[in-house]
C-alpha cells in the first residue's frame, strides 16, 4: 500500500513524522469479539460496535476531513491527518483569511509537539513549540485514539469503569499517563470523549482544563465504525461550551494501515 504524500508546505521534520506514522501494521490479527471480553462494559460495547468481527486490527489511520475552525471567527478548512495512537499525529490543513490561503500543521511525535501556520506559505500566522505545546499535543493524541479503534485493545491501555455509560482509558503518551473518559450510548456509539488537557484557552497561561469532543453521526470504513461528525473545545457540557468550542468537522475518508 503506497504512502500518502505529505503536503509540500510542511517542514522536513513534519514530513518525516508524516511518513513514519502511516507505516503499515505488520502481522495484524483479525478481530475476535472475545478479545474485548476483559474491558469495562461501556468500552466493550463500543469496541464491539466499532470493529466488525474478522477485521484486521490495523493501528494507524489517515483521515480526510473538512469543517470549520474558530480563528476569531469561524473559517472553513480542509485537512488530512496521519494518526498512530500513543505514538504521534500530524494534522495538516488549509484555511482561508478572506480569499488568502493559510497552510499549516500541528504535530506530536517522540516527545515533541509543534504548530506552524503561514499565510501564503510565507507570512507567519501562528507558530509554537516547547514544553507547553508538547504537553497539550500529547493530550490531544491521547484523546484521538478513538479514531483508530484497534488501539483500545493495546495492552498498554489500562481501563477503568465509571458506570454503565462511561469508562476511562489510561494511555501512556510521552512521560505521562492520560485518562480519557468515553461516554458510550446503549448502541455502542460514542457520544463524548473528554480529557483533562494542558492548554491555554484564552486565559494567558497554561494549566489543565477539561477538553472534549462531541460525537455525532457515524461512518464505516474497512470494518471500522468511527464518528463522522465531531465538534471539539473546552469545558464540554457546561455553559462555557458555546464560547470555547473551536472546531467542527466531518470525516470524508479514512484509510487504515
Amino acid at each position: 500500500m503506497s504512502v500518502i504524500v505529505a503536503p509540500p508546505y510542511m517542514t522536513e521534520t513534519a514530513c518525516h513524522d508524516w511518513d513514519l506514522l502511516q507505516a503499515q501494521t505488520k502481522d495484524a490479527q483479525e478481530f475476535d469479539p472475545a478479545q474485548a471480553g476483559h474491558l469495562p462494559e461501556p468500552a466493550r460495547r463500543w469496541v464491539l460496535h466499532a470493529i466488525a468481527p474478522g477485521t484486521p486490527l490495523l493501528r494507524a489511520v489517515v483521515l480526510d476531513m473538512h469543517g470549520s475552525i474558530r480563528l476569531n471567527t469561524w473559517r472553513d478548512f480542509r485537512a488530512q491527518q496521519v494518526l498512530l495512537p500513543m505514538e504521534g499525529f500530524v494534522w495538516s490543513a488549509t484555511a482561508y483569511l478572506g480569499l488568502l490561503p493559510v497552510h499549516g500543521f500541528d504535530r506530536y511525535r517522540a516527545g515533541q509537539g509543534e504548530m506552524r501556520w503561514r499565510l501564503l506559505d510565507v507570512i507567519p500566522v501562528m507558530s509554537g513549540a516547547g514544553p507547553d505545546i508538547t504537553r497539550s499535543a500529547a493530550g490531544r493524541l491521547a484523546c484521538e485514539f478513538v479514531m483508530a479503534p484497534a488501539a483500545a485493545l493495546d495492552p498498554r491501555v489500562r481501563w477503568k469503569s465509571i458506570d454503565d455509560r462511561q469508562a476511562i482509558a489510561s494511555l501512556p503518551v510521552g512521560p505521562e499517563d492520560h485518562d480519557v473518559t468515553l461516554t458510550v450510548a446503549p448502541s455502542g456509539a460514542l457520544e463524548r470523549v473528554t480529557i483533562s488537557r494542558w492548554g491555554d484557552p484564552g486565559e494567558g497561561r497554561y494549566r489543565d482544563h477539561v477538553f472534549g469532543v462531541e460525537c455525532g453521526r457515524e461512518i464505516e470504513f474497512d470494518g471500522f465504525t468511527i464518528p463522522a461528525y465531531l465538534s471539539g473545545g473546552w469545558w464540554p457540557g457546561t455553559d462555557r461550551w458555546t464560547k470555547s468550542e473551536f472546531i467542527r468537522f466531518t470525516i470524508d475518508d479514512a484509510l487504515f494501515r
